[in-house]
C-alpha cells in the first residue's frame, strides 16, 4: 500500500486543520492506519490510529480531547481532524499502515510510510 498525507500548513494557536492520508490498493480496509509526529530535534511520536473498520480509536494523551481520527474505506483515506492547536503541536506529521486489522501505537507496529506534511501553530 502506498500512502500520501497532506492537508498541512500554517495555523494561529487554538485553530483548526483538517490532514488527510490517502491510500492507493484494493486492500486498504483491512490496514489499520496510524498517525504519528516528528518535531524538530525530537523523536517521532505516537499521534492517534485507528482499526480497519473504525470501531476502535487510540490517542496520545497529548492530543485526546483535541484531535479525532477517522477513516472513510470507501474513499480509502484516513483523516486526522486536529483541533484546538498548540505550539507543541508543531510537527511532520506522517501517516503510516499496519499489515494488521487491529491498530498499533508504536512505531515498530507499522509497516508502510506516507512522506509527511508539515504542521506550523505560530503563538
Amino acid at each position: 500500500v502506498q500512502l500520501q498525507a497532506s492537508g498541512g500548513g500554517l495555523v494561529q494557536a487554538g485553530g483548526s486543520l483538517r490532514l488527510s492520508c490517502a491510500a492507493s490498493g484494493r486492500t486498504f480496509s483491512s490496514y489499520a492506519i496510524g498517525w504519528f509526529r516528528q518535531a524538530p530535534g525530537k523523536e517521532r511520536e505516537f499521534v492517534a490510529a485507528i482499526n480497519w473498520s473504525g470501531s476502535s480509536t487510540y490517542y496520545a494523551d497529548s492530543v485526546k480531547g483535541r484531535f479525532t481520527i477517522s477513516r472513510d474505506n470507501a474513499k480509502n483515506t484516513v483523516y486526522l481532524q486536529m483541533n484546538s492547536l498548540k505550539p507543541e503541536d508543531t510537527a511532520v506529521y506522517y501517516c503510516a499502515a499496519r499489515s494488521y486489522t487491529s491498530l498499533g501505537t508504536t512505531s515498530g507496529n507499522y509497516d508502510y510510510w506516507g512522506r509527511g506534511t508539515l504542521v506550523t501553530v505560530s503563538s
